[in-house]
C-alpha cells in the first residue's frame, strides 16, 4: 500500500481517509487482486496527515520531551473503508515481508493514531487489541468504543457520542423539538449515535417521525428515496447523524430539488466540514445548528502547511500529479512546479482547528507515554535521564502508559483519558451563518460535563439564525391542546400525534393535557378550563312555585281563620250546636296549623327547618284527622242513640271525645320524639339529580320513622273513612257523615297519588309535591267539612234552624 513514511527511533503509525471513496473492480478469482485505488481525494483528511507530520517534527525538535530520540512515522490510506483501515492496521504492525531486521528495516509501530470513521476504528481496534498495540483515533465517536473488554487498547482525543446525545437532547429539549426525523449513516457510527441519541430523547417525550439511513456508496435511486421521505414527511426538524462523505450526496439532492425550509441538526462529524459549507449549500442547509469538538488555534502549523509541494515533501498516497482541491477528479497533466496556491483557501486556516487539534492531542499523547516510559529521576540526580532502552519497548508497555497519562499542552488544555479510554468532554455550539457571501460557523454556546451525571448547558439564543430566521422553529406533530380539551391519541401513530377533544360535562383541563373532575360542589366552566361552584338550587320564596304555594298556604290560613270567626260569631246557631262546635274549632285550629306547615317547606334548609317540616307536618295532620275521627265517632253514636234501649251517647261525651283525640294526637308525637332522638331531619346536598346544580334537601334521616307517621296518619284517615261511610245514610237532613266521607275520600286520594309523585320528582319539585299534598288534603277537609255549613251560615240563614236540621229526608243510595 503506498504510504507516508518518515523513519526514526521509534515508529508511530498513523490511518487516515485520504480518498474516501473505493473504485471497486471486478474480481475474476483467476488472478491477484489489483492494488486498491481510491478516488474522491479529501483535503480536509490531508490537512490531519499534515497536522501528524507536524506534531512529529515538532516533538523532534522539543528538548524536553524525549531529547535525544526520534520519532517516525507511516501512514496509510483507508479510503474510509474498514476493510482497506484493516488492511492499512495489519501492513503498520507487520515487518516487510521477505525481509530481516536492519538498520534500514522499519521497525513495528509503538501506536497507532486513527482511525475517523467508527466502523474502521472497531476493525482496527478489535484486529489490534489481541497484540497490544494501542489506538488513538481523532474522529472516531462510537460509543461502543468505550468498552473496555471489547477494545482494551482503544483511546481517542473526541469525546464519545454518549456525550454528544446528551448534547443533542438538551437542545431538543430546551426548544421542546417533540417530532423530529432522523437520518443515520449506515455504519458503526449513525447506528450507534442514533442508537443513544433516541434513548435519551424518548424520555422527554420526544417522537421520530421517521429514521432513514444514508451511505456515500448507495445508487443515486437510494438517495432519491431519502428524499422523498423528508419532503412528504411533517417533520421539519431533522437530525442528521451522518459522516461529512455520507451527507454529501443526500445535500446535492436537496439542493438540487430546492427543499427548503428544514431545521438541521448536526453531528460533529460534519457541522464543521468546510466541503459542506459553501453558499449553494446554503440554500437549503442555512441555520443548521450543531456540535462540533473543542476549536484550537495552532500558528506555528501554517508555514508548515504552505510548504508542502509534491517535489520536496514525502511521497504522496496516490497520484501526486493530483491538485490538492476538494473535486472528485483531478487533472491529468504533470505540475509544472509554477502553480499558485490560494493561500486564503481554508486548508491554510490554522485559527479554528478542530479534528485537526484532535490529531496533534493524539500525537502528543503516545510521546508523553513514550517519554514516562523511556525517563526517569535518579537517586543522585533530580534530573531525568534514560532509563530504558527505546529498541526494547512494546506496544503493551506503551498502552500501559497511555491509560495514566495526563499533561497539559502547549496552549493551556490538559490532555487525559479517562477509565474508558475517553478524554474530558466538551463541545462548541455551531450555527450556519452567511456573512459577506461565506458561510460562517459561528459558535453560539458550549456544553460541558464535568461526569455522566453532571452537564452544563448554555446557549445564547440572540446570536442564532434559524432556517426560519429569527424565530424558533416548530417540531410537533400536533400542536398543544388548548385548555378544556384532552389528548386522543391517533391509532397507528405515535405518542406525540394525537387529536384534541373536549373535556366532558365536570371535568376540565387547564395546565395538563388531560382532564380531571371537578370537586363534587363544582361544575366545568363552558370553556371546560375553569371549576365553578354549582348553583343551590331549593324551592325558595323568590321562585314562582314557592311564591304560589305561598300564597295559597295563606290563603288557607285566612280561609281557615275566616271560618273560625265565623263559627265563634255564631256558636248559638243550631247548625253550630249541631256539628259539635268544640271539635269544630279544634279541627279548624290544626287545619289552621296544616296551612302554616307548608311555610316551613320553602326556603333554604337547615338543621331546624328540617326537623320541624315533618314532625310539624305529622302532628297537626294527625291532630286533623284525630278531630275527623272523634266527629264521626260523635254522629255514629248519636245515631246508634235514636235506636230503642241505647243509651251510648249518655256514655260519650266531651270528656270522651277530648279523650280520643289528644290520645290520637300524643301517639304521633311520641313516634316524632322518637324519631328525632334516634335519627332526625337533617339538610342535605343531593347531586343526582341534576350535574349542574346542588340540590338542598331535607333527608329524613329514617326512612322507616317517616313511613310510620305517614302510616298512622293513613290509618287514623282510613278509620274515618270506614266509620263515616258506614253512617253516611243517616236520615238526618243535615248528615254530617257525608261531608266526613267525601273529604276522607279526598284526603286518602291525594295522598296516595303523592306517593309515586313524590318518588318521581326531581329537586324542588320534590318539596313542591309534598307542599301540594298538604295543602290539597288541608283543603279538601276544609271545604267538605265546612263550606256546607258556612254556606248555610252566611248565604241560607233561614236554613239554619232546629226544624230543618232535624227534619227526615227520604234515604238515597250513596
Amino acid at each position: 500500500m503506498p504510504s507516508l513514511l518518515k523513519e526514526g527511533d521509534i515508529m508511530i503509525g498513523g490511518i487516515f481517509p485520504i480518498f474516501n471513496k473505493q473504485d471497486d473492480g471486478a474480481f475474476s478469482f483467476e488472478e491477484y487482486p489489483s492494488q486498491v485505488k481510491c478516488k474522491v481525494f479529501d483535503l480536509r483528511a490531508f490537512r490531519w496527515t499534515q497536522v501528524m507530520m507536524f506534531a512529529i517534527d515538532e516533538i523532534n525538535k522539543d528538548h524536553n520531551l524525549l531529547p535525544n530520540i526520534s520519532l517516525g512515522y507511516k501512514i496509510l490510506d483507508s479510503c474510509s473503508s474498514p476493510a482497506n483501515a484493516l488492511r492499512a492496521a495489519l501492513t503498520l504492525a507487520s515487518e516487510p515481508d521477505g525481509m530481516e531486521s536492519s538498520d534500514q528495516c522499519h521497525p513495528p509501530i509503538s501506536a497507532l493514531v486513527g482511525e475517523a470513521g467508527s466502523s474502521q476504528s472497531i476493525a482496527v481496534a478489535e484486529t489490534l487489541g489481541p497484540f497490544g498495540i494501542p489506538v488513538v483515533s481523532y474522529f472516531s465517536t462510537c460509543a461502543c468504543l468505550s468498552d473496555k473488554q471489547k477494545y482494551p487498547t482503544f483511546f481517542r482525543t473526541i469525546p464519545s457520542d454518549y456525550n454528544q446525545a446528551k448534547a443533542l437532547a438538551s437542545l431538543v429539549k430546551k426548544y421542546e423539538w417533540n417530532w423530529i426525523g432522523v437520518i443515520q449513516s449506515d455504519n458503526d457510527y449513525g447506528r450507534n449515535g442514533i442508537l443513544a441519541f433516541t434513548e435519551e430523547v424518548q424520555r422527554f417525550g420526544v417522537c421520530i417521525a421517521f429514521t432513514t439511513t444514508v451511505l456515500r456508496t448507495y445508487p443515486h435511486s437510494k438517495i432519491l428515496e431519502v428524499v422523498d421521505i423528508i419532503k412528504y414527511s411533517t417533520a421539519r426538524v431533522i437530525l442528521a447523524f451522518v459522516p461529512e462523505g455520507d451527507i454529501y450526496p443526500l445535500m446535492k439532492e436537496l439542493v438540487k430539488q430546492d427543499i427548503t425550509g428544514i431545521q438541521w441538526i448536526a453531528s460533529e462529524a460534519w457541522i464543521t466540514a468546510a466541503k459542506l459549507s459553501t453558499p449553494e449549500m446554503f440554500k437549503s442547509f442555512g441555520g443548521t445548528v450543531g456540535f462540533a469538538v473543542q476549536k484550537m488555534s495552532i500558528p506555528k502549523l501554517q508555514p508548515f502547511l504552505t510548504s508542502i509541494s509534491p517535489y520536496t515533501s514525502p511521497p504522496c498516497l496516490g497520484d501526486c500529479n493530483s491538485s490538492y482541491s476538494n473535486n472528485a477528479t483531478f487533472p491529468k497533466q504533470l505540475c509544472s512546479r509554477e502553480e499558485n496556491l490560494d493561500y486564503t483557501d481554508v486548508f491554510f486556516n490554522v485559527t479554528q482547528l478542530r479534528v485537526s487539534y484532535n490529531v496533534y492531542k493524539a500525537v502528543y499523547a503516545i510521546a508523553h507515554a513514550l517519554h514516562h516510559m523511556l525517563f526517569c529521576e535518579t537517586a543522585e540526580s533530580s534530573n531525568l535521564e534514560q532509563c530504558f532502552n527505546a529498541s526494547h519497548i512494546t506496544p503493551k508497555q506503551v498502552n500501559n502508559y497511555l491509560k495514566t497519562v495526563q499533561f497539559v499542552d502547549a496552549f493551556g488544555e490538559t490532555v487525559l483519558f479517562d477509565e474508558n479510554g475517553d478524554p474530558p468532554p466538551s463541545y462548541d455550539i455551531i450555527n450556519w451563518q452567511l456573512k459577506d457571501g461565506e458561510v460562517q460557523h459561528v459558535t453560539v454556546g458550549q456544553f460541558r460535563t464535568s461526569g455522566r451525571a453532571n452537564h452544563e448547558f448554555t446557549i445564547r439564543e440572540g446570536d442564532i439564525i434559524w432556517s426560519t430566521g429569527k424565530l424558533v422553529p416548530k417540531a410537533v406533530c400536533s400542536e398543544i391542546c388548548p385548555t378544556g380539551t384532552r389528548k386522543a391519541q391517533i391509532k397507528g401513530m405515535p405518542a406525540c400525534c394525537f387529536y384534541c377533544i373536549p373535556c366532558t360535562d365536570g371535568s376540565i383541563a387547564n395546565t395538563t393535557a388531560d382532564c380531571f373532575p371537578c370537586p363534587q360542589d363544582y361544575w366545568s366552566n363552558t370553556g371546560r378550563n375553569n371549576c365553578i361552584l354549582k348553583t343551590a338550587e331549593f324551592l325558595s320564596y323568590k321562585d314562582p312555585l314557592g311564591i304560589a304555594l305561598t300564597v295559597m298556604s295563606l290563603f288557607g290560613v285566612c280561609l281557615s281563620l275566616t271560618t273560625f270567626v265565623v263559627f265563634i260569631y255564631f256558636r248559638n246557631t243550631p247548625i253550630v250546636k249541631a256539628s259539635n262546635p268544640e271539635l269544630s274549632l279544634l279541627l279548624l285550629f290544626s287545619l289552621f296549623l296544616c296551612f302554616l306547615c307548608p311555610l316551613t317547606f320553602i326556603g333554604e334548609p337547615g338543621v331546624w327547618t328540617c326537623m320541624l317540616r315533618h314532625t310539624v307536618f305529622s302532628i297537626t295532620f294527625a291532630l286533623c284527622i284525630s278531630c275527623v275521627l272523634g266527629k264521626t265517632i260523635v254522629v255514629v253514636i248519636a245515631f246508634r242513640n235514636t235506636l230503642p234501649g241505647n243509651n251510648t251517647a249518655m256514655k260519650f261525651g266531651l270528656l270522651q271525645q277530648r279523650l280520643i283525640v289528644c290520645s290520637c294526637a300524643v301517639v304521633q308525637i311520641f313516634i316524632c320524639l322518637i324519631w328525632l332522638k334516634i335519627s332526625p331531619p337533617f339538610p342535605n346536598k343531593s347531586f343526582k339529580y341534576n350535574n349542574k346544580k346542588i340540590i338542598l334537601e331535607c333527608n329524613p334521616g329514617s326512612d322507616a320513622a317517616f313511613c310510620v307517621v305517614l302510616g298512622y296518619i293513613g290509618l287514623l284517615s282510613g278509620i274515618c273513612l270506614v266509620l263515616a261511610f258506614l253512617a253516611r245514610k243517616l236520615p238526618d237532613n243535615f248528615n254530617e257523615a257525608k261531608f266526613i266521607t267525601f273529604s276522607m275520600f279526598i284526603f286518602c286520594a291525594v295522598w296516595l297519588a303523592f306517593i309515586p309523585a313524590y318518588v318521581s320528582s326531581p329537586g324542588k319539585f320534590t318539596v313542591a309535591v309534598e307542599i301540594f299534598a298538604i295543602l290539597s288534603s288541608a283543603f279538601g277537609v276544609m271545604v267538605c267539612i265546612f263550606g256546607p255549613k258556612c254556606y248555610i251560615i252566611l248565604m241560607k240563614p233561614e236554613r239554619n234552624t232546629r226544624k230543618h236540621i232535624t227534619r227526615k229526608i227520604p234515604r238515597k243510595d250513596f
